[in-house]
């Protein structure tokens, strides 16, 4: 895809208490000047409908909103599988702003080029 060291970190779970680490770990990652990058597949695009991550908050930290809308202000890409939005049948849903939807081959193309991948 292209030149550039980064770290992919991939979100395939809807459990409320998975949803923070890859962001955290991006938002991290992207303070220590290195790129990252996240991907949604699967069940984990339910959590990217309008309204469900306003509704998460675990601990302390802000609700999964603002953690996704921080990640996106940092400049940090998140990236949505087609496919899985298909497997769902959600033809024509409606995912919160932002994310880029993108075919699954995609997600190879990144895993191939990454320095690093983590997977939650």
């Amino acid at each position: 895809m292209d030149d550039e060291e980064f770290i992919l970190y991939v979100q395939t779970s809807d459990a409320p208490e998975r949803q923070y680490s890859p962001l955290v770990l991006a938002q991290t990652a992207k303070a220590m000047d290195i790129d990252a990058k996240v991907y949604y597949l699967g069940m984990g695009l339910k959590m990217l409908r309008p309204g469900v991550a306003e509704e998460i908050k675990i601990g302390t930290f802000p609700t999964l909103k603002e953690k996704l809308d921080k990640t996106m202000e940092m400049g940090i890409q998140i990236w949505v599988c087609e496919a899985s939005k298909q497997m769902l049948g959600w033809e024509n849903v409606e995912l919160m702003e932002g994310v880029k939807i993108v075919g699954a081959g995609t997600l190879n193309d990144l895993a191939l080029d990454a320095s690093a991948t983590m997977w939650f």
